[in-house]
Formats: C-alpha cells, structure tokens, sequence
C-alpha cells in the first residue's frame, strides 16, 4: 500500500563524530612472537612462545589464563559432552544417526594443545590444565601498568576437521588452522573471561603477532597477517617478476606479521591456487582455494564481488583498516578470523557471495569492532548479518523491496515458540542452538534494523559510521552502540536495549477499534505485547491519496524526522506506555478511509501483523 521504505538503507550518509567519554576506558594488550614446526604426516606440531603481556588495568593480577581450544576435540570434553545432551545437536559434529563424532575419535585423530614448559619473566610457574583452560599461578603478581614476559613450549595434534578447525575437511582441504595457539584469555572491567571451548564463541586481547611457520615446501599457506619473505617463499606472493630461488630441504619457514589483531588464522594444502586482486584504494585480496574442477568458475567470479563488498562495508562502515584480506577455503562452512575467512568451497555461486560477504563484514563486527562474543553474540552475528544483508541487495540485486523478510520471520518463529531466552544469554547456556542461532543472527540483525524504524534510516546509517569510529580497535558492550545512537539522534533509548536485549518481552500493537464520529474518524489502537514502541499508522483513502499518523513513545523523549518523503504527515500526542489503549482522530469521514495500517515499512518486528490492518468493509 505504500513504496517501500528499505531504499534509505543504502544511502551514504555523512557521519557525525561524537566523542565518547573514553577518559576511564581500558584494555589489555599482548604481543606475540611464535615459532611453529608443523609435521603434515602425522599431523602434529611444537611450537615456542614468547609472550610480552602489558597490565593496562588498575588491578594487579596474581593469575592468567590461557585457551587451549584443540582439548575439546577429545572424548569426554564439555564440547562433546554438550552435543551428546543438546536437543538439536550441530549436523556438521554428529554422524548421520546423531552420535557425537567428537566420541568416536581414534587417539590419533583427536585434537590436544600442551603447554610443556612455561615461564614468567624467567621464573618457572605452577600451571595446570583444565579442559581448554591454562590455568597460571604468577611466580609474582603484575602490578597495574605493568608488562610481563610468559616464554611457553607447547606442542599440539590437530584434530579431525569437525567444527571450524582441523584437518583434512571434506573438500579435501589439508589444514584449518584456527583456535590452534595457546591463545591469552581476556581480562576486562568484568574480570577474566576464560571460557571453556563448547563449540560458539571467542574473545581476544588486542596486540601484535609475529609467527614463523615451518611446514612442507610443498603446501601454500594464507591467513592472517603479512608474509615478510614473499620473494623467498614464493606460493604467488613473490613481487611480480621476481624468481624466487628454489629452497633446499624438505621444508620452508613462513614468517608472517599481524600488528594490532586479536587472532591469528593460517590454512595450508598443496593443491591451492593462489590468486590475487587488488581493491582500488583498498587492500590486496588473495584468493585460495582448491585445483578442483567443480568451482573453479565460482571461485573466479567470487572475486570481483569480494572488491565489490569489500567497497560496499567500507563506504557504509568505515575503511578497512588493514592491508590485505584473504579468503581462504577451508574450514566447516564460515568463519571469520583476523585479516582473513575459511569458508567451505563447493558451493553454488549465490551461496559463496553470500558466505564470503558475511564472513567479510565480521572483519568489522568482530576483528575490529571486539566485542565479547560469549556475553554479546547478537551484537557480533546480528550486526554482521544486518550489514551483509544490505550488502547482498546492493552487488547481488537480491531482496530489493525488503531484505529482512526472511530475518523477520525467524525471529517471529522463535518469539512465539515458547524456547526464546534473552540476549544477555550465555552463548554457551542457550538450551538449543536453534534459540541460539535466530537470537544472535536474526533478533540481532532487526536490533538495527528496527533501531532505524526509531530514529530513522539516516539517523542508523549515521549511527553505525560512528560507532565504528569511536570504537574500532577497542571492546565495545551493548550500552555503546545505544549511547552513540541516542547522540545521533536525539532520543532516549534505555528502554529499547533493555526489552529488546535483556528480556523476551514482544512487541504487539493492534487496531482495537475504528468508529464513525460525524465527520470524523476516531481509531483506538491497542498494546498487548510489554515491549514498547512508537508508531506509524498509515491512512489509505478511497481517492488513492495517504497521509501518516506517528505517535512518539512518550519516554523516548523526541521524535524522529518523517520517514516517508512526499507523504503528510502528522505527529499526534506521545503514547506513555502503561496505558493499553491510545485514541486518535483522522479529521476526514470513515466512508473515505480504504484501510488503516500500523507500520507500513514492516521494520517493526511485531509478533502478530493479523491485527495491524484495518480495511474498509
């Protein structure tokens, strides 16, 4: 009944910078330097660490800990334990009747990592494994400002390829090497965040890597960071023209560097091809993927649409920081890591844009943008998939009229389950991954999506740009992005995170009752859902003409300008929500409204639409 209101969306729209009050904001940081022997026989490696650690807190600390992902792919682990007990367990971790593939690895097919011997500032310390989890005592505590040095011997088995790392996946890729290092866990204002590995989410500290790789010369290798002896290694990195001289041995040493990243990811096989494009004012993509008849074509044509994407996020984000970007296929479907993706290959083409773009914004919504994943998943999956989305309509020509269609309708599904539980939620404490998974990718994704029905399209794309800029290279919570929004535009916004984020409360408006009054219309809406909300209701007369109706959520405490170009509109007074009920006139005869239709851009996730239009008998 009205043109859709999706086209703001996409517009570039300037950016307001507001500084945020940063004056007690802290984070650690941690410098990497790492050698790494890798055995492609056997699968196995060792490795030296050393690690310099800066105490940016005001605590001092008696403790760390350390990840050791590749200890949950063991029988008996919490991850395999979690996915004999969960009621809809992950597809790609259990055979085809439902048992854990985690339980029915031979010993040589496990994963482990093992610290053998460890040291702080030269002095030995007492640790101990638990699970996935390093556990440090300090031969002395590090006073706040402080750095300290931890040198680490460790060796590892990389798993079978079963969930996001590992080796020898189904399309044949020899290494996924994610989540491989002993990796430092977090400590923020809330404390330490070492979470055990239960198959979801991450969270590093930001710091530099510098890692040599040792493996068969035969094997190309790509990921995160930049490799400083291209013209020796050869692989498609060496400068055009160079010949690169061919190595004696068995084996060849990739020296890699990452500054200011919170993750380090490198694939490896010896059937990859390499290929490279570069992004006009932007960084060098390298393509690698599998000699594999099947998706060569795909593979060619996914490169131009990754410049494409990588042109779309920086325009309506901010610009990608970082040099070079590599899509890398590998892994159990799609994950993001620094600098870097593993996706899985064999894929149709709508399907692999569709991969590479979500993967690609997460270098944004997670890599540079670092949020806690664990606490605030919706925030790093929703915002990810709202802006992909986005993406995808724009270099795919897909979804034109309404992109979140499919992303309302989820979460729709889920809200009326009865199987919802918050977003403040645990990633890890959700009771079934289908909760999980349409509360952090699609209630997430409409947390913008319906922010820009608040306080308008412009006001949203306004608010992400600054928020990117304020907070890239740091850990943003959920009150940040909330706090630049109500700067940007204007309103006040606590009660939309909290109910939308803290709670399972719905949002339901209805037309109660639409009644003659001379030659008057009176309307009198109704809220049944306890979350709240303002609202467009949209008149459609018999002449085709239409004009708007907005009523402001009194505690919101502004409004938004009119969304709707060339269309009156009319702001009546705030609704205060207590009151159940809310009374309007339309100043025109009942005999000359064709309907009556609250939200007509469908942004509002409101659970049931059979009472959000009114039509003329």
């Amino acid at each position: 009944m009205t043109k859709s209101f999706f086209t703001f969306f996409t517009a570039l729209c300037s950016m307001a910078v507001f500084a945020q009050n940063t004056t007690n904001y802290w984070q650690q940081h941690v410098d990497y330097t790492m050698a790494v022997d890798m055995d492609v026989d056997n699968f196995q490696y060792t490795g030296t660490q050393t690690l310099v650690y800066t105490n940016n807190s005001p605590d001092e600390l008696k403790r760390v800990y350390f990840h050791l992902y590749f200890n949950a792919f063991q029988p008996g682990s919490e991850m395999d334990i979690r996915l004999q007990n969960i009621a809809d367990p992950d597809g790609r971790m259990t055979t085809a009747d439902k048992k854990s593939r985690i339980a029915l690895l031979a010993e040589s097919e496990q994963g482990y990592l093992h610290a053998t011997s460890l040291t702080q500032d030269g002095s030995e310390v007492s640790f101990s494994e638990e699970g996935t989890i390093l556990v440090v005592d300090l031969a002395k505590p590090i006073p706040a400002g402080a750095k300290s040095t931890f040198n680490m011997e460790f060796k590892g088995q990389v798993p079978l390829q079963i969930r996001r790392s590992g080796r020898n996946s189904e399309e044949g890729v020899a290494l996924s090497m994610s989540q491989w290092y002993p990796k430092l866990a977090e400590y923020d204002f809330e404390g330490w965040h070492a979470d055990p590995y239960i198959a979801r989410e991450f969270q590093g500290v930001w710091g530099d890597f510098d890692v040599k790789l040792t493996i068969d010369k035969d094997y190309t290798v790509g990921g995160t960071g930049y490799l400083q002896n291209a013209d020796e290694i050869g692989h498609g990195y060496e400068t055009p023209g160079t010949k690169v001289k061919k190595q004696k041995g068995k084996t060849l040493t990739w020296h890699f560097k990452a500054p200011m990243v919170h993750d380090f990811m490198w694939a490896a096989d010896p059937d990859y091809i390499h290929d490279i494009q570069q992004v006009p004012n932007g960084p060098v993509l390298h393509f690698l993927y599998k000699d594999d008849p099947k998706i060569l074509e795909n593979w060619k044509n996914l490169q131009p649409k990754t410049i494409e994407a990588m042109e779309f996020f920086s325009k309506n984000i901010g610009k990608y920081p970082y040099d070079q970007y590599s899509v890398i296929q590998g892994g159990d479907g799609g994950m993001e890591y620094a600098m870097s993706t593993l996706i899985t290959g064999d894929r149709k083409f709508g399907s692999l844009v569709g991969v590479m773009a979500h993967e690609l914004a997460h270098s944004w919504f997670q890599h540079i943008l670092a949020t806690n994943e664990s606490k605030h998943e919706w925030m790093d999956e929703g915002f990810t998939s709202f802006i992909s989305k986005l993406c995808m309509s724009e270099i795919m020509d897909l979804d034109k009229e309404n992109p979140f269609d499919s992303t309302y309708k989820g979460y729709r599904n889920l809200a009326l389950s009865g199987k919802e539980q918050p977003q403040t939620t645990h990633a890890d404490r959700y009771a079934l991954n289908f909760a999980y998974g349409i509360s952090a990718y699609s209630k997430g994704s409409i947390f913008l999506s319906q922010l820009g029905y608040v306080i308008g399209q412009d006001k949203l794309m306004q608010t992400i740009r600054t928020y990117y800029d304020e907070f890239k290279f740091k850990h943003p919570v959920p009150n940040d992005v909330k706090r630049v929004a109500e700067k940007i535009s204007g309103v006040e916004l606590d009660w939309y995170l909290t109910d939308w984020t803290q709670t399972t409360n719905t949002i339901d408006y209805g037309i109660k009752t639409v009644t003659a009054e001379d030659n008057t219309t009176k309307v009198t809406l109704e809220r049944i859902g306890l979350m709240p909300m303002p609202l467009d209701i949209l008149i459609v007369y018999n002449d085709g003409s239409r004009e708007t109706f907005y009523a402001p959520l009194q505690m919101m405490r502004g409004e938004k300008e009119n969304p709707y170009e060339g269309i009156k509109r009319t702001v009546i007074k705030d609704w205060a929500w207590a009151y159940p009920t809310y009374d309007f006139e339309i100043q025109k005869p009942i005999s000359s409204i064709q309907a009556i239709v609250i939200d007509p851009s469908q942004l509002m996730a409101d659970v049931n639409l059979e009472n959000n239009v009114w039509q003329a008998e």
